[in-house]
């Protein structure tokens, strides 16, 4: 993204300087060129004019060389001053992980807005919530030796593509026939069963009435 921005920015000041514009106007063009690229801007250089609207523009180098020894690192800043900087990285961790969990829990599993008024149920509310966190994070930890690349949120998408059915067939002596089918996978949910050797159940056994349907007496 900042080589594409610098790219940009870069053509950018080019077209600005090869105009003949007011100071006013050329600083509200550079002003919205430093909005649109603001990643490329701070590695760039510029020097205006006091009088006119003519500036210079150079690449900062030194910024540059900075920035790139600094990709790929993370850097925690806290106000606690003593302590192992390790012991701190944990207790960050453990932050990242209890926000995941409430943002979990309200987004994919709904647990608010709670409209219940008694407190039990209330409570039954909650408590299915946690147990359906709790097969979140189990799905989540057998995801990631197997399908590292795919998150319980897609993997709960792909499932929720199977859908259970009741087929109702009348008969000849006027009884129903149910057939209670769930709808066969796509060819990427196959892939995802296989990959976490995970086995659908068989289809259950057709069903059918023991008496007769009446039918309605015409009016």
């Amino acid at each position: 993204m900042r080589k594409r921005q610098m790219k940009w920015l870069w053509k950018r000041l080019r077209q600005l300087a090869a105009m003949e514009v007011s100071r006013e106007e050329m600083l509200m063009k550079l002003g919205a060129a430093r909005s649109k690229a603001p990643s490329a801007w701070r590695l760039v250089n510029i020097a205006m004019d006091k009088d006119t609207a003519n500036f210079t523009y150079s690449l900062n180098r030194d910024k540059l060389r900075t920035l790139r020894r600094r990709e790929g690192r993370y850097l925690l800043r806290t106000n606690i001053a003593e302590g192992d900087p390790a012991l701190l990285w944990q207790y960050y961790i453990q932050l990242v992980a209890v926000e995941e969990a409430f943002k979990t829990l309200k987004d994919d599993l709904a647990i608010r807005p709670i409209f219940h008024k008694e407190e039990r149920r209330i409570e039954a509310h909650i408590f299915i919530s946690f147990l359906a966190y709790c097969l979140y994070i189990t799905l989540q930890r057998r995801l990631h030796p197997l399908a590292p690349g795919l998150t319980a949120r897609s993997a709960l998408e792909k499932f929720a593509a199977v859908q259970m059915i009741d087929v109702h067939l009348p008969t000849a002596d006027g009884r129903e026939l149910r057939l209670t089918r769930y709808t066969q996978p796509e060819p990427e949910l196959q892939l995802l069963l296989k990959q976490m050797k995970l086995v659908l159940p068989p289809q259950p056994p057709p069903k059918i009435s023991g008496t007769a349907i009446a039918n309605p007496s015409p009016q």
